[in-house]
Formats: structure tokens, C-alpha cells, sequence
């Protein structure tokens, strides 16, 4: 099958990464661009421009999900993260003065979310050991390749149950569920790591204990900017992971909040569905963020590649896009005024 020109709509993926390219250039102030771009006019785009709940046909599925276009679109990736890091350590934390650096830390940070973490989570659902690799390289400079074990391991089976530490309760405030949402997450990797390793014996608990290894290839990394760069650029990499792990948690946040499965007679939880995740089908966010948006369905069968992902009438939608939710999420009482009536009532406490 040929590629069909809509496809190409995924190159606008790149365009977060293209402004912050574009403020390097630039230089100075020029470095906050990346912030106003994502959280000021894509949000507006995303008003101006009308919804797509359209689905692929079982035709079209077929077709693409073998088109080697849509893998090379996460596998660049990889190289783009690394390289603005780089260029980020080398060009731009010498050149300039504190606040000029921390907007290019705050808009780096952002890129790293949206292109590297978001890119590391749909590898880490793929089957090959590569594109795994791949993901969990991407989840290193923000120091969280523990989340490859908690969210395949962890999040899918306890997604919208309160032994999730990625699902937001009712009422929960963002900055609250930042905290409980890393920390939680942490302790849930390290019980998933030890059930893992639980039936190896001796060196083999070391050589599959791949927490362990995360731990080692983070600290080189760390290490290595410190060595060649110092520990003010070392600092500087700090801040742009923390932004990205943030964007990330806040992402978890807009996802799941509030919505809960029930328990059957037997105790056990029902099985997660496409009503057990927010949606959202406004374009903008969709194109940025590989279908991300469409996490109903993602939920509803992880295997799925992004360029397929359906959406349900069932699920529950979002009244914005991504970014525009993300905003909105860092003012509770809006947030909550906004949300609140809008999670079924069966699922409320």
C-alpha cells in the first residue's frame, strides 16, 4: 500500500521539537517559544479546528500496521532527544545567563516529555527487544526507565483502581497526586522487579534484575554530564528531567482522573475497558502526541499501534485537548468544576 498524504500529519510530531530548534536559533528569550507554542497556541488551534472521531477501516488497519513510515516517525526519535541534550549541554547553558537558560530548561523539558517519554511508552508496548530498547533508552535522560516495568506490568493489569498509583482519585489536586504518583510508582516497580526474579537463583537475580541495570545506565549518564560538562549542566539536565517527568505525571493525571472500575462478587477487579480512560479526539493533540489521546482504546488493547487506535462512543471524552487539560489540571477548583460532573456517577465515591 502507498502512503496516503493524511498520514503525513504525523510529521507534525516534530514541530514541538522544530520551535525549540527555532528558539536556539534565534537565541535568548526566545528560548520560552516552545512553552507559549504548546500551552498557548496549540490549545487554541485545538478550538479552532473541529473534532475527527473517524476510524480506520479493517482494510485500512491492515495496511497500516505493517508501513514501515510509522515506526521510522518514534525510531527518529531517538537521535532528535539525544542530539537537542547535547546541543542543549554544550551550546546553550555556557552561552547565556540564568534566566535566559531556564527557559530553554523548561521548553527542553517539554520536548523530552512529548517526544521522548511519550515516544518511550508506545516501544514499550512493542513486541521486538530493539524498539523495547529503544523506549527504555529514551526514559534514561529523565532518569524514569523504572516506568517501562510499572506501566506494563503495573499500570495496564491496575488502571482506575486505587491500587494504581497512576490513576488520580476524585477530588485528588495534581500537585498531590505528583507526589503520590512518582513515589507510588517507584515502590510498585520494585515489587513487580521482585515477583519477576522471585523463581532465579544467585547471579541470575543480578543479571534479571533490571532495575539494577536502569539504575547503572542512569547513573553513567549523570556521571558522564557531570565529567565532561560540570555540575552546573549536570543541575541544568536535573531541571529538564524533573520538567519532563511532570509533563508526564500530569499526563497520567488527565487520563485516569477519577475514574474507577468496580469489584465483582468474587473480589477481583472488572476488566479494564474503553470506559476506564479519558479520550480525546481533538486533532491537534492526536497528530503531537502519536494518538496518545485516543487512550480509551489504548487501555482497551495496549498491542495496538498508535497510527490504529479506534475511538469508542463508550468512553468518556474530555471537553479539550491534551494541552488544554493539562493547563486546566494546574488550577483545581477549575479543574474540578470542569471534571467533576462529567465522571459517571456509579464510579464516584
Amino acid at each position: 500500500m502507498l502512503l496516503n498524504t493524511r498520514d503525513l500529519k504525523y510529521l507534525a510530531a516534530y514541530s514541538t521539537p522544530a520551535v525549540f530548534i527555532g528558539s536556539t536559533l534565534l537565541g535568548g528569550y526566545w528560548g520560552y517559544s516552545t512553552i507559549v507554542y504548546v500551552f498557548a497556541l496549540v490549545p487554541l488551534l485545538e478550538l479552532l479546528l473541529p473534532q475527527s472521531q473517524e476510524n480506520l477501516t479493517e482494510q485500512d488497519k491492515a495496511d497500516k500496521s505493517s508501513m514501515g513510515f510509522f515506526d521510522l516517525l518514534l525510531y527518529a526519535n531517538l537521535p532528535l532527544v539525544f542530539g537537542l541534550l547535547i546541543y542543549f549541554y554544550l551550546n546553550i547553558v555556557p552561552q547565556y545567563d540564568f534566566s535566559v537558560v531556564l527557559g530553554y530548561a523548561l521548553s527542553l523539558g517539554i520536548v523530552v516529555g512529548a517526544n521522548g517519554i511519550n515516544v518511550a511508552h508506545e516501544l514499550g508496548h512493542r513486541t521486538t527487544k530493539v524498539e523495547r530498547f529503544m523506549g527504555k533508552l529514551l526514559l534514561c535522560p529523565v532518569l524514569y526507565m523504572h516506568f517501562y516495568i510499572e506501566h506494563n506490568y503495573g499500570h495496564h493489569q491496575h488502571a482506575a483502581t486505587p491500587e494504581d498509583p497512576a490513576t488520580a482519585k476524585y477530588n485528588q489536586a495534581v500537585y498531590l497526586f505528583w507526589i503520590s504518583s512518582i513515589f507510588g510508582q517507584w515502590r510498585s516497580a520494585l515489587r513487580i522487579q521482585k515477583k519477576l526474579i522471585a523463581q532465579k537463583q544467585g547471579l541470575q537475580r543480578l543479571w534479571h534484575n533490571d532495575l539494577l541495570w536502569y539504575a547503572l545506565a542512569q547513573g553513567l549518564y549523570l556521571s558522564t554530564i557531570a565529567l565532561i560538562f560540570g555540575a552546573t549542566t549536570l543541575a541544568w539536565g536535573l531541571l529538564v528531567a524533573l520538567v519532563a517527568v511532570l509533563l508526564l505525571e500530569t499526563t497520567n493525571y488527565i487520563e485516569h482522573y477519577g475514574l474507577m472500575r468496580p469489584k465483582k462478587a468474587s473480589g477481583r477487579y472488572a476488566p479494564v475497558k474503553e470506559i476506564h480512560s479519558w479520550n480525546s479526539n481533538h486533532l491537534m493533540g492526536r497528530i503531537l502526541l502519536y494518538e496518545l489521546t485516543r487512550h480509551s482504546d489504548h487501555h482497551y488493547r495496549s498491542q495496538k499501534k498508535y497510527q490504529l487506535l479506534d475511538h469508542h462512543p463508550t468512553s468518556p471524552e474530555l471537553p479539550f485537548g491534551y494541552p488544554t487539560s493539562i493547563v486546566l489540571s494546574l488550577f483545581p477548583p477549575l479543574w474540578f468544576f470542569i471534571m467533576n460532573p462529567r465522571v459517571p456517577s456509579e464510579m464516584k465515591p
